[in-house]
């Protein structure tokens, strides 16, 4: 980061560092709060601000809002266009021509970042091609192929709390980047000049504003994802969580010929204050309350929520004593890969899933008599093992975090094809008149129950590597009084695998939270405790 911009021993309080970011920061809501800052007698917050800066990474950038290199804010997003924009020129000779795609969610600041975003690219001479309005990152991922495109940015925060946002970066193919590609881009990043970065004027020519019918050819593409088209009858509840699905899930459904679902109305327009759900994500407790109520009150045969930005799928579904219950992410993988494995044929099929997933998908798979892989935390890595076997017809590969992909393309979670898919998989058991409890329960008897727990425990990102260190360095031999009988170190995903008879537990760090995460599997048994002693070892 150049002179000026980061506090130092010379600048203890950080205001010089604070006055430089101003002297470029073209929001005024953020130099306002700088000043703020200053005017505190307390120095700290602001030096918190300029302690080193959002780092890009796998996942791209993101965080809080707010002024200052930690937070997310314009000239962190012009920052991180700049550096993007010249490895891409530089390592793709015809990066020029084929332009980088660029879109955003509703959250706050989204469509600022986004319009920033394509200006920075243009002066550099990378055309970009925006999106029209926000639309759900499936389509953003798909648009990037579809366009013939170097590359993509969503402006996103995905499933983060509402004061977060975040910038993704797509490869040509629709997918997210991974190594080594993060690191490159991260070098280019540093080597920006801030006091450099130029933007060109809206309506030059290299931004260009792409039409509907981007929208409307990934809309086209939706009912390839179903496999009995026959089935036309499903009652679905829905709820996009103030995010911008709604309007493409509803339109999708009507493409694919489902019958409109059930929404939640209160929860359906796009609200960047999320007003009636602390933390817009569908794996978080009471998060999918509305949708199973109105579930409930309709007599839905289950009830579907997207994440904010449309690339996860969360399930709920109806329970003999006239309740709801949520669906884990696992749990709503088995379901979906029952019903592709079912009606796909060919030894050269492959399905994909993630360390941290159930291992009942390889059960699964060695049934069919497909080819199975299991990969590294994160849906990029899904993609990268599809594209590292062109030899093999990819059908399914998931997640636990509730990320799915039902297609070939985009090679990202889609949150939209994978509802689609998912409301064919309960209208099937409604034509024969099962549950869907019921054909888990299937699932179950053919392969043993396989039970799934996750936690979270909160911890800062440096310190959670540390402690995973530690107990990869010296594991314990017995975990709940059983035995360990393996361990096994993933480095490169800074996992640790602990096997205890027919339990097991991983660790991790998150790679987008301040959370150390936890992963416990039981086949025909309760992998809770070993879970509550590893998280002893942890915290102790």
């Amino acid at each position: 980061m150049p002179a000026g911009l980061t506090g130092n021993a010379a600048d203890a309080d950080g205001v010089a560092a604070a006055q430089a970011w101003q002297a470029i920061d073209p929001d005024p809501v953020t130099r306002a709060e700088l000043d703020a800052l200053m005017a505190l007698d307390d120095p700290a917050p602001l030096r918190r601000r300029f302690a080193g800066r959002l780092q890009f990474g796998t996942a791209g950038i993101r965080g809080e809002l707010g002024a200052g290199p930690t937070r997310m804010n314009r000239v962190t997003v012009r920052r991180a266009t700049a550096g993007l924009a010249a490895y891409l020129l530089a390592t793709r000779p015809d990066a020029a021509e084929r332009g980088l795609v660029v879109c955003c969610d509703a959250r706050v600041n989204s469509e600022v970042f986004a319009l920033d975003t394509a200006r920075v690219a243009a002066a550099l001479g990378l055309p970009a091609l925006l999106l029209p309005r926000p639309q759900p990152t499936p389509v953003l991922a798909w648009s990037v192929s579809r366009l013939g495109a170097v590359g993509g940015v969503m402006i996103t925060a995905s499933h983060n709390p509402p004061r977060d946002n975040g910038y993704k970066v797509y490869l040509d193919d629709g997918s997210q980047i991974v190594s080594p590609v993060d690191v490159e881009i991260a070098e280019a990043i540093d080597a920006v000049d801030l006091g450099a970065i130029r933007l060109v004027d809206e309506d030059d020519s290299l931004v260009r504003h792409l039409g509907e019918d981007v929208v409307h050819a990934y809309l086209d593409a939706v009912p390839g994802v179903r496999m009995d088209p026959s089935l036309t009858a499903v009652e679905v509840a829905y709820t996009p969580m103030h995010g911008v699905g709604g309007a493409t899930l509803v339109a999708a459904f009507e493409r694919a010929g489902w019958p409109a679902p059930h929404v939640v109305q209160e929860q359906f327009e796009p609200d960047a204050a999320f007003p009636t759900v602390a933390f817009p994500n569908p794996e978080e407790p009471g998060a999918m309350d509305l949708v199973m109520a109105l579930a409930r009150e309709v007599g839905a045969d289950i009830a579907l929520a997207n994440d904010p930005d449309a690339d996860r799928l969360g399930v709920a579904i109806p329970m003999p004593d006239g309740g709801w219950r949520r669906l884990g992410g696992d749990e709503i993988g088995w379901l979906l890969a029952d019903h592709i494995l079912a009606r796909t044929h060919g030894a050269d099929r492959l399905v994909v899933t993630t360390l941290v997933s159930s291992s009942l998908l390889g059960r699964m798979a060695e049934e069919a008599g497909v080819h199975y892989a299991e990969t590294f935390t994160g849906f990029k890595w899904i993609a990268e093992t599809a594209r590292r076997h062109p030899e093999l017809r990819f059908v399914f590969g998931y997640e636990q975090a509730l990320g799915y992909l039902v297609t070939d393309q985009p090679r990202d979670k889609d949150g939209i094809t994978a509802a689609v898919l998912m409301a064919e998989v309960a209208a099937r058991a409604r034509a024969d008149g099962r549950t869907l409890q019921g054909r888990l329960d299937g699932i179950a008897a053919r392969f043993g129950r396989h039970v799934s727990v996750e936690r979270s425990v909160r911890m800062e990102p440096a310190v959670a590597a540390v402690r995973v260190a530690e107990l990869r360095s010296r594991p314990p031999e017995s975990l709940a009084g059983r035995a360990v009988d393996e361990v096994t170190a993933y480095e490169e995903a800074n996992l640790l695998r602990l096997q205890c008879g027919a339990s097991r537990v991983q660790v991790r760090p998150s790679g987008t939270e301040p959370k150390l995460k936890v992963y416990g599997e039981g086949v025909g048994e309760d992998p809770n405790p070993f879970v509550e002693a590893v998280v002893s070892l942890l915290t102790d």
